[in-house]
C-alpha cells in the first residue's frame, strides 16, 4: 500500500516507526523484512516461461 509521507506507524507492540519519504510503501502481507514498509518480498521471484509461444 503506497501512502504520501512523512508517516508515523505505531505498531501493534506500541513502538513507533516513521518515515520522512514523499510516498511510503506500507507492507500489507507481512512478509517483509522490513515490516511495516515493504520490500517487495510478496513478489514472486522465479519467473515462468509460456508453455507455448502465442500464436501471430
Amino acid at each position: 500500500m503506497l501512502v504520501e509521507g512523512p508517516v508515523e506507524l505505531v505498531l501493534p507492540d506500541g513502538t513507533a516507526v516513521c518515515s520522512e519519504r514523499f510516498i511510503v510503501a506500507v507492507c500489507a502481507c507481512r512478509r517483509s523484512k522490513r515490516y511495516p514498509f515493504c520490500d517487495t518480498s510478496h513478489r514472486r521471484r522465479v519467473r515462468v516461461e509460456p508453455d507455448e509461444p502465442a500464436s501471430e
